[in-house]
């Protein structure tokens, strides 16, 4: 085993994985070997509070090429990509999932079409081999995410892709506290394609991303990315004030000249109960943007590591 610069990462966020990470590591060497005997695999336990931190430390001892990290606590699998992006040393950086979802075996197809070019390739998922509740929401995501974010995102692209060391060392200087991995990646804007891959069925077990854990994932997101929720509320502003304009004209050209009563007090309160909730809505809005510039200023590092094997 050669212990210089490999020339392949594979970096993957671990959590509550124990019961196939052994198959991972398997399938990961059998591949890797076929495009070069120098490669790191990087597993970043992200305490998911199962035994994947002692098989981790178990498969670092007997090959070094397997490195762990793992951190004081649960931060979350954008920042366990981070995390392993910011310690990992090869040329090329593969980034992938833990329950062999992303199979292994597609590596020597992303490593050969970079080697066209490009410095990103994604992995497109043609048959998600997911249930169809997670497919919906999950396409539901990206579509208000790239409309949001005015990014155009692929939904059948995951985390799955290899990049060049030149955009792992650009995402590294990223420091934003909100991290999406995928939206982080494409703002970069290096030349990049896409293979169409096979999309496994889960080894083990079943997803760990609820709907709450998805919501919340896409509301921090499209807030840390775009600022148009704001811009659409001012519009809507406006579109609101216009219409009442041309409402009360309306009811004034009745009044003045069919002597028509003004309509009296159900369409009042009904009005101001709309436009009281649209005001509170449009500050809560403004009050999340300044909650999340307020722990940007802070400056906290983006995770904490409580410990690591076969890291210098």
């Amino acid at each position: 085993m050669s212990t210089g610069i490999p020339d392949i990462s594979v970096v993957i966020p671990v959590y509550k994985a124990e019961g196939c990470l052994e198959e991972l590591y398997n399938r990961l060497v059998a591949s890797l070997e076929k495009i070069s005997p120098d490669f790191e695999i990087i597993l970043v336990e992200d305490c998911g509070g199962d035994r994947s931190w002692q098989i981790i430390v178990d498969l670092a001892s007997s090959d070094n090429r397997i490195r762990g990290i793992q951190f004081s606590r649960n931060f979350g699998q954008h920042y366990g990509i981070t995390a392993g992006l910011d310690h990992c040393n090869g040329d090329w950086v593969v980034v992938m999932d833990c329950d062999l979802q992303d199979r292994p075996e597609e590596i020597p197809r992303l490593y050969a079409k970079a080697q066209e070019g490009f410095d990103i390739v994604l992995a497109r998922r043609g048959i998600r081999q997911d249930p169809i509740l997670k497919r919906i929401t999950s396409w539901m995501f990206y579509k208000v995410f790239s409309y949001l974010a005015d990014i155009k995102y692929d939904s059948a692209s995951g985390n799955f892709r290899i990049m060049s060391r030149k955009v792992v060392e650009s995402f590294c200087r990223m420091g934003e506290q909100l991290r999406f991995f995928g939206g982080l990646v494409q703002w970069l804007g290096f030349p990049s394609a896409s293979i169409e891959v096979e999309h496994a069925v889960r080894f083990e077990g079943k997803s760990t991303y609820t709907i709450r854990k998805l919501w919340k994932l896409a509301s921090e997101t499209i807030i840390a990315y775009s600022d148009k929720p704001l811009r659409l509320g001012v519009r809507f502003g406006f579109g609101m004030a216009f219409f009442s304009f041309c409402y009360g004209m309306y009811i004034l050209y009745h009044a003045l000249y069919f002597g028509s009563p003004i309509p009296g007090w159900n369409s009042l309160i009904v009005s101001l109960y709309f436009i009281g909730g649209i005001i509170i809505a449009m500050l809560g809005i403004i009050g999340i943007y300044l909650g999340k510039a307020f722990d940007e200023s802070k400056k906290r590092p983006l995770y904490i590591v409580r410990r690591t094997t076969n890291n210098d």
